[in-house]
Formats: structure tokens, sequence, C-alpha cells
């Protein structure tokens, strides 16, 4: 099982949404991690079948998708960043409609429509109106919908915008579930969100692949680069103009400031255990790309 992507581009006019990507993904969680604009949505959408390449070659299995779209939407599954329910069904009218639109029988259908529910602990409000869902409710219809068939490839596009963080953690443990026998794509610019589950992470700047890598790799690449500085509030704006700052918390002996920079940023800064957030920023920060 393989998705590969080779020198894959996207434009829409005179805007490069996407330049010359290669990758290859194999069963496991990836992590497409990126800030707001990088890109992430359009690829996400070729992926999908939905979109088509300027340039360069998509193919699941070695077969191209922009030739043969069918290959793949049969093993596909997809959970895009504005997904919607119709409030005036229940989630199993809605899972029924969904799974003839993907030309299931209604007896396979229904039996996965169970199982489904029972998975994603919907089963006791199968019959409540979807429109009085909270976000993490629809969000696990919204999952359900996208393992219907039972797909080889799951594609996820900003999965836990709007969720509380009880949700989002919920959330990335059913996908972490789910990761075992099939490609899943997660796509945010929220590093948490795949830190703990993904073990490739993908980070797309302004169209462009920066890295493609194992956690530990990206985290080992900021080792001896995060600092703690303790300053005075009336120092903070000079330092944000000068370093690229993790965080900056006030505390009775002054702000403690995480600062991600390959020079000792003051004579008393100490050097902390680098993580994947500072590993995210010093990339991006390195473009010159603000996340």
């Amino acid at each position: 099982m393989e998705l590969h992507m080779k020198q894959v581009a996207k434009s829409y006019g005179s805007k490069q949404a996407l330049n010359d990507v290669t990758l290859t993904l194999k069963p496991g969680i990836t992590g497409l991690l990126g800030p707001n604009g990088a890109g992430k949505s359009t690829l996400m959408r070729m992926l999908a079948t939905i979109e088509t390449p300027t340039s360069g070659t998509i193919t699941w299995n070695g077969v191209n998708i922009a030739m043969h779209p069918n290959r793949l939407r049969i093993e596909l599954g997809y959970l895009p960043q504005d997904f919607g329910v119709y409030p005036n069904m229940n989630p199993v009218e809605f899972l029924e409609y969904m799974a003839a639109m993907k030309g299931l029988s209604i007896k396979s259908a229904r039996k996965r429509i169970n199982e489904l529910l029972d998975i994603l602990n919907l089963s006791n409000d199968r019959k409540r109106l979807l429109g009085g869902f909270s976000g993490g409710m629809k969000q696990r219809v919204g999952i359900a919908q996208s393992l219907l068939n039972d797909p080889s490839l799951l594609i996820v596009d900003e999965p836990t915008v709007g969720l509380d963080p009880e949700e989002r953690i919920r959330f990335r443990n059913l996908l972490s579930t789910l990761s075992t026998n099939r490609i899943v794509i997660l796509s945010t610019h929220i590093v948490t969100d795949i830190e703990s589950i993904a073990p490739n992470i993908a980070l797309l700047s302004k169209g462009r692949l920066v890295a493609h890598a194992a956690p530990e790799q990206l985290i080992q690449s900021v080792e001896h680069k995060v600092w703690n500085y303790i300053v005075p509030a009336s120092s903070l704006q000079d330092l944000q103009e000068c370093y690229t700052i993790g965080s900056a918390v006030q505390r009775s002996d002054g702000i403690h400031v995480r600062i991600v920079s390959d020079q000792r940023p003051g004579p008393n800064a100490s050097l902390l255990p680098p993580s994947l957030e500072d590993a995210y920023l010093y990339a991006f920060a390195s473009l010159g790309v603000k996340s």
C-alpha cells in the first residue's frame, strides 16, 4: 500500500498554491503540518481526487489517480475541513444516505453503520437530530461517513478546529486506533494534534515541502537551540522583534521567555529540552514564515 506524489504542483491562474511536492506515504499516520495558507487543503483535495495537479503525478499503488480516479475512490475515506451534516436527519439516516452515495448495498451499509456508531460512541444518539449535536459529535459522524467503505486511505483536513480540549484528545486517540492497517493523513496547523500520534510529519510552507521526517528527527534539529530567558516585562517587545518566541509566562522573578535561536539570547539564558513545537517554529522562522 503506497501513496506517491512526484513533483506535484497546483496553480490557480497566477497564484501558485503548491510547487514541486514529492512525498511517499505508507501505512500509519502522517501529519501534514503548516501555517494557514501553506497549501495543505489544496494538497488534500488533490489526494481526494476532487482536483487534479497542474503538473506532476499522484499515484495510488502505482496507478495515476488523475487518469484513473475510481481506483482510489473505492478505497478512500475523506473528512474535509468544511464537512457539514443535514440538521434534520439523525445519524442513521445521514449515514445511510452517504452509504448510498458511495454505492454500498443497503444490507452491508446497515451492518457497517451499526459497527461505526458503536466504535464512535454514538449508539445512544442514533435517533437524535444532528442539528442538536456538539461540534465533537458532528466530527465523529464525519469520521463515521469517511469509514463507511473501510478505506485503505483516510484523509482528514483540520479535523479539530472548533473542538474543546477533551474532544480533541478523544479525536486524536480515535485516529491512532484507526491507523493500524491504513494510510491516515492528518492535515493541521496545530502541533499538539499530531505530536503524540504521528510517526511521520511533513512540513509544508508556501506550497513547498520543507521537511519530511519522524518527530524525533525534527526535535533533534533544534537540540541546543531552545532557551529559557528571564526578562522584565519592558524587554519583551524587543525580544519579539529579534527572536522566535514559543511562549512567555509571567513569574514572580520576571517573564520566562521560551526562545528558539541558534545563538544564546542573553548571558543568563539557559538551555531547555526541545519540543516538536520548537522544531516547527524554527523550521518556518528560517524561511521567514510566521506560523
